[in-house]
């Protein structure tokens, strides 16, 4: 019997969930909950009743979350405590010298997650060639007795320079936990790199969110065990997983957990071998958010220089574009008289006004609804019908509120304000990073991506949209899927032209035996090397993979190679190692599925507005699609978890494996 194998992402709307037994795949929403835990093991049971299989039979659970990016963006994390390098305590409050916005002289940046009374210093003090002065203990233990009573519930510290020599920085962690009961961050072990504003940052985000981590996951392991279900391994920010103690550890490896599992779910089901494009940008459109990603060669986009609410979180993790679009974000009217949608969402409870829970706003989905892209009798999830008048009436009052003609013209203006905020992320993440969107493939997922995707390609001149089967619960199905992950870094900053290879190499073996003896199966992990480097005189630095034993000239060729790509020119300046990085892969292979499609896939049909007029439109059942069948725009497909709107002049094509191939029609 093939592994049981179970993945649950948690959304702002719905908790997502995939099951692969037996060769199916089984997949289920339930509406997310107040308590996390609650939405997971409903979302658990639900699959598993519908495979016909007890949760005891699953041998692995894979798990995202939004814990700690809600404590970020609602900031309800922990109460933290900064201990500093003494003069020093101010960089998480000070910054860098840019401002949020370069002509708005009323800009503010984000209140700091510590507050100065609770950052406290020390009089040590470390260089980048040694320690200078070492920790006092007594100071460190009277520092911890003023947090004792200020009763802080998480603990950062960040010393100057403790990235290249953290000496100091480790024995005031060990007298900190050694004195307090609360969790203690040290910048060493969270993110071993220079720069002190960002270092800090990362590691107050760390603590901030710890406690939250904690708790949750201890109480989600609680549950499963009780349900008889395997401890969850979480999905983490770099498109890997890992176990659930280690992110009880590293919190901060946790953000954008979601979003991550998403892109690596589009990677692995977008593409079946025999029709694959150059390249995939992957358009995950939700309940709250639409996340946009780049797939080039194969291989998900990276990022160290993330940010959550105006705050640096210098961690890897998959370069996601996010903007406030979703299905679930609310449609109002500014100051000026111009439709605007979003941030502000309806979130699960009480929605928007169909879903019939008491919602008084309109939002995307209600104009879904009006447009004919969701039918009146579909059940979203499965399980949730909705109210068409009410959808009437708010996009009525909507139209009221622009001076607009009723509500379709006011859904429409809702449905195309929508696309252009979701087609200035996907620029931005090719055209303005220098890359043709047109080359690519759009892959769309998320509950409500597969309803607005074939449009924004449209805009775009992208030819060939991808809906991989599971599309609406595709980041849950990326937890099945994910590999097995872990990346360290270290600062090394030296000039190519005078680097001794021999240290290079002791740094680099250094971290990946670090990392090895941490991963669940050393024989079967692969070590991937990296480094950033950069000209003389850059303030940023760009990431080359690096061969072992470690050749300075080749190191340089591969920099000044990416440089030229990313902007265009290389200088005849020297170039500078700046960091180390290494990763540790285990992989894990995708779980085998089986698609037959039988049935009779025409359901009914229903009037739709497009572009061109409102047309009689056939609705089908996706699940009924027969595999290398064609359907001819205007069409739609409806499916639990997603619908699929195919305006006119495109035409679908139904893989082997379940996916639908969207492209444009020869004129």
């Amino acid at each position: 019997m093939e592994r049981r194998k179970i993945g649950v992402d948690v959304g702002g709307t719905f908790t997502d969930v995939t099951l692969s037994a037996d060769g199916e795949l089984v997949t289920a929403k339930v509406p997310s909950t107040e308590d996390q835990s609650e939405g997971v093991i409903a979302g658990i049971e639900k699959a598993c009743e519908e495979a016909g299989i007890e949760p005891e039979s699953v041998s692995e659970f894979s798990h995202a979350m939004t814990v700690s990016v809600n404590a970020l963006l609602e900031e309800d994390g922990a109460k933290t405590a900064l201990v500093a390098t003494e003069g020093f305590r101010d960089v998480l409050e000070i910054g860098r010298q840019d401002r949020p916005s370069l002509y708005d002289l009323n800009a503010e940046k984000p209140t700091p997650l510590v507050p100065r009374r609770r950052r406290f210093e020390v009089s040590e003090r470390a260089s980048t060639d040694g320690i200078e002065r070492r920790v006092d203990e007594d100071e460190l233990r009277a520092i911890a007795e003023e947090i004792r009573n200020a009763d802080v519930e998480a603990v950062a510290i960040s010393f100057l320079h403790a990235y290249a020599h953290p000496e100091n920085e480790k024995r005031a962690a060990a007298i900190l936990r050694d004195e307090l009961t609360v969790p203690v961050s040290a910048s060493h072990e969270v993110l071993a790199e220079f720069r002190e504003y960002e270092r800090t940052s990362t590691t107050a985000v760390d603590a901030y969110v710890r406690p939250a981590i904690d708790r949750y996951v201890s109480h989600l392991t609680e549950r499963t065990r009780d349900l008889g279900v395997p401890q969850p391994r979480i999905m983490q920010a770099n498109g890997g997983i890992t176990d659930a103690d280690t992110v009880r550890q590293n919190a901060v490896t946790t953000v954008l957990s979601g979003p991550a599992a998403g892109v690596v779910g589009a990677n692995a089901m977008a593409t079946d071998g025999t029709d694959e494009p150059g390249g995939l940008v992957t358009f995950d459109m939700g309940g709250t958010s639409s996340d946009v990603s780049l797939v080039r060669d194969g291989a998900v986009e990276q990022t160290t220089e993330g940010s959550i609410n105006e705050r640096p979180i210098k961690t890897p993790m998959v370069d996601i574009e996010t903007v406030g679009a979703g299905g679930g974000s609310i449609a109002w009217v500014d100051a000026g008289g111009a439709l605007r949608i979003g941030p502000r969402s309806a979130g699960a409870d009480p929605g928007p006004a169909c879903y019939g829970k008491g919602g008084t706003e309109p939002t995307v989905t209600d104009a879904n609804l009006v447009l004919g892209y969701i039918g009146g009798s579909t059940s979203l999830g499965g399980e949730l019908s909705l109210d068409e008048e009410a959808a009437y009436d708010v996009l009525s009052d909507l139209a009221d509120e622009a001076g607009m003609d009723g509500p379709l013209e006011a859904a429409r203006g809702v449905y195309r304000v929508a696309n252009a905020n979701m087609t200035r992320a996907i620029r931005s993440v090719t055209v303005e990073r220098g890359y043709d969107p047109r080359k690519f493939g759009l892959v769309a997922f998320g509950g409500a991506g597969p309803m607005h995707a074939i449009s924004i390609a449209d805009s775009l001149d992208i030819e060939r949209v991808v809906i991989p089967r599971a599309s609406g619960v595709l980041s849950a199905y990326g937890l099945l899927a994910a590999d097995e992950k872990r990346t360290a870094v270290r600062t090394y900053q030296r000039s190519l032209a005078e680097v001794d290879p021999n240290d290079v190499e002791a740094v680099y073996e250094e971290l990946a035996e670090q990392l090895l003896t941490e991963v669940s199966d050393r024989n079967a992990a692969a070590v991937q090397y990296a480094a950033d480097l950069r000209y003389a005189g850059q303030s940023f630095e760009l990431g080359v993979d690096i061969e072992r034993p470690f050749d300075a000239a080749d190191a340089g060729e591969r920099f000044a190679a990416a440089h030229e790509s990313a902007y265009g020119y290389q200088a005849d300046e020297p170039v500078e190692l700046v960091n180390c990085r290494v990763m540790t892969t285990v992989p894990r292979s995708a779980p085998p599925l089986e698609y037959s499609g039988s049935g009779s896939p025409q359901t009914g049909s229903r009037e739709a507005a497009f572009t061109d007029g409102v047309h009689e439109t056939p609705v089908y059942e996706r699940q009924r699609l027969p595999p290398n069948s064609s359907i001819e725009g205007p069409a739609i497909a409806e499916g639990d978890e997603s619908t699929i709107v195919i305006p006119p002049a495109w035409s679908v094509r139904v893989r082997d494996d379940g996916a639908l191939i969207v492209e444009v029609r020869d004129a």
